[in-house]
């Protein structure tokens, strides 16, 4: 097949970010696109088989359009504007972007970055109760909790419950030093974390004083009716199936959940059956109920943490291919 070349127009502001420090970036682009781009004086030209230039050219084109937006571009952005190149769906991408949640106190705009975010944050705008399923580094937790915030200063709601399972992972409560509280903190500074960045500590400080905001483990909940509140259920994959009854029976009225986990990472004893599993096969034909089922494609983390979900993730799938030819066999 014959090689054509295309030219672009790119502000130098643009290349500096799309380019990466010593044209990182663009060396990646060339790379997974198999085309050569050549810098001329401001003037971009691309060069390669037709198909390839048609894909690189709206990569380029659409970073250059976050980057106008004020976006810093980072490898997770080139990483992902060239997946969607590959399937030529780049043009998404400047319609993610422009769903901004909310902002941190530093002033830095949330967003959902991928496809499977910004349908999460879209699930989470139009249903009662979200379930957030995904591999570590997707967003699942920090994105509801953009949202839950974002309800909240909006008087959407009048107060923000966040809850986890307290389960070890291979060290018990009891050896740990301190009270009750001191033992149970370390299970919920991810939601601690969040709070500050997004929220601020003083603010944070101030609404939990006041009980407007409420950080506690799942055992908690129990007993309890939670009206006009926006809750949030984090690592529910460590969850019983009576414990995620029990949770999801104690929501009231002008009240919004957002159950997050991962079922892949159970710190649940041998044998037992997680409650956020036995919630997907009960729960998923009922109306304004929604799961969302993020990948690792999804993940925002470092490029690495998305090469170690989809690792683990086809050596998962080829261990269930051989469980059930040793199945048949039998």
């Amino acid at each position: 097949m014959s090689e054509v070349s295309e030219r672009i127009e790119l502000s130098a502001e643009s290349m500096r970010k799309i380019f990466g420090m010593r044209d990182a970036y663009l060396r990646k682009l060339e790379h997974d696109l198999k085309v050569t781009v050549v810098n001329r004086n401001g003037e971009v030209i691309i060069l390669g088989e037709e198909r390839n230039v048609r894909r690189a050219r709206g990569v380029l084109t659409q970073l250059s359009i976050l980057s106008d937006r004020g976006n810093e571009i980072e490898e997770q952005s080139v990483d992902y504007a060239i997946t969607m190149g590959m399937e030529e769906q780049e043009e998404k991408l400047t319609e993610i972007d422009s769903d901004c949640i909310c902002h941190t106190v530093n002033g830095k705009p949330i967003k959902p970055k991928t496809l499977g975010q910004k349908a999460y944050v879209d699930a989470i705008r139009d249903h009662m109760i979200v379930f957030g399923l995904g591999p570590a580094g997707t967003g699942k937790t920090y994105l509801a909790m953009a949202m839950a915030i974002t309800a909240f200063k909006n008087e959407e709601v009048g107060r923000i419950i966040l809850t986890r399972p307290a389960i070890e992972a291979g060290e018990k409560l009891g050896f740990l030093p301190g009270d009750l509280q001191s033992k149970v903190d370390p299970y919920l500074r991810p939601l601690y974390d969040a709070l500050y960045q997004i929220m601020g500590a003083e603010s944070f400080a101030k609404n939990m004083e006041k009980g407007l905001i409420e950080v506690a483990p799942l055992a908690y909940m129990r007993g309890r009716t939670l009206d006009n509140a926006y809750i949030i259920l984090d690592e529910a994959q460590n969850t019983t199936p009576a414990q995620m009854k029990m949770f999801l029976t104690r929501i009231g009225f002008g009240s919004k959940v957002v159950v997050t986990g991962d079922s892949t990472q159970k710190d649940l004893p041998v044998g037992n059956i997680s409650g956020l599993d036995v919630a997907a096969r009960v729960l998923g034909k009922i109306d304004d109920i929604a799961f969302c089922r993020l990948t690792s494609k999804d993940v925002v983390r470092h490029p690495l943490v998305q090469k170690i979900v989809k690792a683990y993730e086809d050596y998962e799938a080829k261990e269930k291919n051989r469980n059930r030819e040793r199945h048949g066999r039998k």
